[in-house]
C-alpha cells in the first residue's frame, strides 16, 4: 500500500505543479481542477447512495453550474468574501459537530437534500477559493502551491509521527489510525512549512506573525476535513470513496484535507492583504 501510494504521489505531484504554474487561471487550471471535482461528485454521489445514473448525472450538471456561477461572484469582491466566509463557517460548525459521531449513523435516504447540500459546500468553494487564489498575477501559483504543501507536510508529519509515537487516539469511533500525536506532529512540521512561507512572501512582522497562525488554523481544518471524509464514508460503509488513485484511494480521499483548507486559506490571505 506504501509502495502505490508512493508511486502515485512521485507521478501526480510534477503534474500538479506544472498546471499550478504553467496553465492560466481561465480556462486551463480552473478546467483540470474542474475535473478532479468532477471526479470527485460522481464519487460523492456513491457515498450518498445515490444509484440512479440520470439522478447523478443531474447533480453533476447543477454543481458544474454552480461553480460557474462562483465565477460571477469573484467580480464583486464582498459577494465572494461572504461565499468564503459562509463555506467557513459551515466547515467551523461540521467539524465541531464531528464528536456527536457514535459510529451507528448510516446514509438514510429521507436525508437525501442534506446530503446533496452538503456536497455542494464540500466541492464547489473548493474549486472556488483555488481558482480566485490562483488567478492574482503577484502570488497566486505560489499560494496554491503552498497550500498544497503545507497540507503534504502535514499529512506526512502525522502518518509518520503517529506510527512511531501514537498512543492516545484523536478520534476512535471515527479514524482509529490517527493518534492526538500525529496531530502535533502535523502541526510541528507544518510550521516548518509556514516559516519558509512567510520567509518567501516577505512579510512584515505581523503580517509575518498572523500568517503563521493562519497556516496552522488551516492545518487544524485539514485534519478536521480527512475526519469528516472518514465519517461519510463509514455511514456509506466503504473503506475508500474510490479506486482511482493506487494507494490513495478515490479523489475525495485525496482532496479531503484541502476541501476544508482552501476557503479558509484564502480568505485568510485575503484578509492579511497577501492577495
Amino acid at each position: 500500500m506504501l509502495k502505490h501510494r508512493i508511486i502515485t504521489a512521485l507521478i501526480l505531484i510534477p503534474i500538479v505543479i506544472w498546471g499550478i504554474f504553467q496553465l492560466p487561471t481561465i480556462p486551463g487550471f480552473a478546467s483540470v481542477l474542474g475535473l478532479f471535482v468532477a471526479l470527485g461528485v460522481m464519487e460523492w454521489t456513491r457515498l450518498i447512495h445515490l444509484n440512479d445514473t440520470n439522478h447523478r448525472y443531474s447533480y453533476l450538471v447543477i454543481i458544474v453550474a454552480l461553480m460557474l456561477c462562483t465565477l460571477v461572484l469573484m467580480d464583486n469582491s464582498f459577494f465572494f468574501a461572504v461565499f468564503l466566509l459562509v463555506a467557513v463557517i459551515w466547515w467551523t460548525v461540521q467539524l465541531l459537530l464531528l464528536s456527536s459521531f457514535d459510529g451507528t449513523q448510516k446514509i438514510n435516504p429521507e436525508n437525501r437534500l442534506t446530503d446533496l447540500w452538503s456536497g455542494a459546500v464540500l466541492l464547489v468553494p473548493t474549486w472556488a477559493s483555488l481558482v480566485f487564489l490562483h488567478q492574482n498575477e503577484v502570488h497566486g501559483s505560489g499560494l496554491v502551491l503552498f497550500l498544497m504543501v503545507l497540507i503534504w507536510t502535514a499529512d506526512s508529519g502525522a502518518y509518520f509521527v503517529g506510527r512511531k509515537f501514537g498512543r492516545v487516539k484523536l478520534a476512535p469511533l471515527i479514524s482509529p489510525g490517527k493518534s492526538r500525536e500525529g496531530a502535533y506532529g502535523a502541526l510541528a512540521a507544518s510550521t516548518v512549512v509556514a516559516l519558509i512561507g512567510g520567509f518567501w512572501l516577505e512579510l512584515g512582522f505581523i503580517q509575518f506573525v498572523l500568517f503563521i497562525l493562519l497556516s496552522l488554523v488551516v492545518v487544524v481544518f485539514s485534519i478536521g476535513g480527512d475526519l469528516m471524509e472518514s465519517v461519510f464514508k463509514r455511514r456509506a460503509g466503504v473503506k475508500d470513496s474510490g479506486t482511482l488513485l493506487p494507494g490513495h484511494g478515490g479523489v475525495l480521499d485525496r482532496i479531503d484535507s484541502l476541501m476544508s483548507a482552501s476557503p479558509i486559506f484564502t480568505l485568510g490571505v485575503w484578509a492579511l492583504g497577501i492577495i
